[in-house]
């Protein structure tokens, strides 16, 4: 194992085992201020446009760490509540291991992640008919998950390239749930595990090398 892949699996691990400020501070650094050594010097920043339709800001950050393998680290965030107290306010980490068909940072892929999400949501249609008591509950908890993907990389340019991404997987949530949506009234603890699409993402990328 290189240097530069025991530094992101420890980024991994931090994003498990730590508060989510601590892991994405941890990550960050890692990331940026740590020499990159191997086979190759490539890394992308990227953001998710699906995300900022539901006014998610978001960043991704990959590295190569092999001839045809790199990590990706997502991180999500949406601290907004609207009108009639409507949410998805949430902060979510999905750390992923791709394998490109040809070469990293161009056509398919095929890859696993993890996901965590803390979440506080209410007054929410979600698609696909997926968790409909959100509808009219409000839930706070947290949801723990993996998938496996599939993705196109698109290249425009040197730098710049469009990326597709979805995946499908399992899901564990453990929630507190509020019968109203305003006045919060309690209701108990629910637990649920669920088959859904675990990441879908159409992203804007700027390769580095």
């Amino acid at each position: 194992m290189t240097e530069k892949t025991e530094k992101l699996f420890l980024c991994v691990f931090a994003v498990i085992g730590k508060k989510w400020w601590r892991a994405v501070a941890g990550c960050m650094a890692l990331l940026l201020f740590f020499p990159v050594d191997g086979i190759a010097q490539d890394m992308a920043v990227k953001t998710n446009a699906i995300g900022w339709a539901t006014v998610s800001p978001n960043l991704a950050f990959e590295y190569r760490v092999a001839r045809k393998w790199t990590l990706d680290l997502s991180l999500s965030y949406n601290p907004f509540t609207f009108g009639d107290n409507k949410k998805w306010r949430h902060v979510a980490v999905q750390p992923e291991a791709r394998y490109w068909l040809c070469a990293p940072f161009g056509g398919h892929f095929v890859g696993a992640h993890l996901l965590y999400m803390h979440y506080n949501a209410g007054n929410v249609h979600m698609p696909f008919g997926l968790w409909k008591q959100l509808r009219d509950y409000r839930f706070q908890g947290n949801l723990y998950g993996g998938g496996l993907v599939y993705g196109y990389h698109h290249i425009i340019n040197r730098r710049w390239s469009i990326e597709g991404v979805i995946g499908l997987g399992f899901a564990h949530t453990c929630s507190k749930y509020y019968r109203c949506r305003h006045c919060g009234r309690y209701q108990g603890i629910q637990k649920k595990n669920i088959f859904m699409p675990t990441k879908l993402s159409l992203s804007v990328v700027y390769v580095i090398d």
